[in-house]
């Protein structure tokens, strides 16, 4: 029976003040979909780092001019190098080859370059790549060598402005999280003053403060998991839509979000949306009934 009256007045608290209830399942919604995309993009960004870094390579391009002694005893020196994990030496027919594939939609650019153009090169292949510094201290100044270039000082600036981007998203979920709680709150507060008649009597005959706080709490929690879900919803309509545009042509320069991970995120987001209103609910609460 109490049970049953729990519920009916949850029912009854949402559709009387089903303007502000749906103001906060709203906002929450927001807050909970940028939360959760930005979730997703953090992890995708963690993803992609060691995805490219494990690929990265540090390019040590000779002169013009370098003579074949000078070449071998940089070649040995790399490879006794504990840095270094594999040493690639690409000569100028072979970084032609790499050339013409590189730019195979360039023609002009391609037939315009002859082979004894480009330069000679090692390739290396770091055991942590984020010692690169360490390699380019070591070695810009050994004869024969013209510049050494390092592919992870181009992620990072493509790294940088992803987490830009993470950074952005969670701040506004954060914003979003703030306004979802004050509406909570004020809409807490509204439906109970518009009980406090039966509030009081209910404190009159001896009811329990958890008895007169569970329909108000429970308001809450319905409106912040009716705001997960529509969360949910928003991420599922952007991957679709994402799917179906320019978009999906990233897929093989980014690591793509699976449906698997969307719909795993979707505990996360209940689990915050129900536990923050439930607890933003019994905080005012507790407030209101102390007065």
């Amino acid at each position: 029976m109490r049970m049953k009256y729990v519920l009916s007045e949850v029912l009854v608290g949402l559709w009387r003040n089903v303007t502000m209830t749906l103001a906060m399942i709203i906002t929450m919604a927001v807050s909970l979909f940028m939360l959760g995309g930005s979730g997703l993009l953090y992890q995708k960004v963690g993803d992609m780092k060691d995805l490219y870094y494990e690929n990265v390579e540090v390019s040590i391009f000779l002169k013009t001019d370098v003579n074949e002694q000078q070449r071998t005893d940089l070649e040995t020196k790399l490879k006794a190098d504990p840095l270094i994990k594999e040493v690639t030496y690409v000569d100028k027919t072979e970084a032609y080859k790499r050339f013409q594939q590189m730019y195979a939609d360039a023609p002009d650019l391609v037939n315009a370059v002859k082979p004894d153009q480009l330069p000679e090169s090692f390739r290396l292949t770091l055991n942590n790549p984020e010692q690169y510094k360490n390699i380019y201290d070591e070695y810009k100044a050994s004869e024969g060598i013209d510049t050494i270039v390092d592919q992870s000082k181009l992620l990072d600036k493509v790294f940088g402005v992803l987490t830009g981007f993470q950074n952005g998203a969670l701040a506004i979920a954060i914003v979003m999280a703030i306004a979802a709680l004050l509406l909570v709150a004020n809409t807490i507060q509204v439906a109970a003053y518009s009980k406090r008649r039966e509030v009081a009597v209910m404190k009159l005959v001896g009811a329990s403060n958890w008895f007169i706080q569970a329909p108000f709490v429970l308001e809450a929690v319905v409106a912040g998991l009716i705001g997960s879900i529509l969360g949910l919803i928003a991420l599922i309509v952007l991957k679709t839509l994402a799917a179906g545009s320019s978009m999906a042509a990233l897929e093989g320069l980014i690591t793509p979000i699976s449906w698997s991970e969307i719909f795993l995120t979707f505990p996360l987001m209940a689990a915050v949306g129900g536990l923050v209103s439930a607890v933003t609910a019994w905080v005012t609460l507790r407030f209101y009934l102390r007065v």
